[in-house]
């Protein structure tokens, strides 16, 4: 499933969504409208858009390691 930036009519915010190809237009995750149009993404090498290294390190923070971190980000997040 490919990711595409989508831009809601009514609430104005861009969001990243992994969409089907048989999908029908996705919800707009903010408010629920289906006023989404998709818009032209920036291409990214793979495993650097922000949103994936957003949710990978949520995930580890759930989990309780730190794994997706840098080195100097673990340090930071330890000593609090």
């Amino acid at each position: 499933m490919p990711l595409y930036d989508f831009l809601c009519a009514d609430c104005h915010t861009t969001s990243e969504l992994l969409v089907r190809s048989s999908d029908a237009t996705p919800l707009c995750p903010r408010c629920g409208s289906t006023q989404m149009s998709k818009q032209m993404a920036v291409p990214s090498p793979p495993g650097k858009s922000k949103g994936i290294i957003a949710r990978a390190r949520a995930r580890a923070a759930r989990e309780g390691h730190f794994s997706n971190f840098s080195a100097s980000e673990q340090k930071k997040l330890l000593k609090t």
